[in-house]
């Protein structure tokens, strides 16, 4: 069994089904950040347009978690796990003005993990 590049807390899974019966289906961009620094964003499907400079991570709760390739590059050694937490951000991700947003925790594979990874890994590149 393959180790995933991005799971999610209860508590972000309660959040996915409350947008998604607003919304419809959902998707997840990674954003790069810049002012805000760098935050998961939440659109409807499709809201947000994907291209070859995308990196489709997987799966959150059955919504594509997608990222740049370039940010890949820097976070491909590690796991993220997609949270909640109160506060608005100031992106455009569906969830802000419910007053939470959502975030991401990371950690780094080890090396077990890395080696269940190289055939992902090696397709993205």
């Amino acid at each position: 069994m393959s180790t995933p590049r991005i799971i999610w807390t209860d508590a972000a899974a309660s959040l996915i089904d409350r947008l998604r019966a607003i919304h419809g289906p959902l998707m997840f961009h990674q954003s790069g950040g810049c002012c805000d620094g760098s935050q998961p964003m939440c659109f409807a499907e499709g809201e947000f347009k994907t291209g070859g400079s995308d990196v489709c991570l997987g799966e959150v709760y059955g919504c594509r978690f997608f990222m740049s390739r370039d940010q890949f590059e820097y976070w491909q050694h590690t796991q993220l796990t997609l949270d909640v937490t109160p506060g608005r951000g100031s992106s455009f991700s569906l969830e802000i003005p419910l007053g939470i947003r959502f975030f991401i925790r990371s950690r780094l594979f080890t090396e077990a993990e890395m080696g269940d990874l190289a055939h992902l890994r090696d397709h993205l590149a």
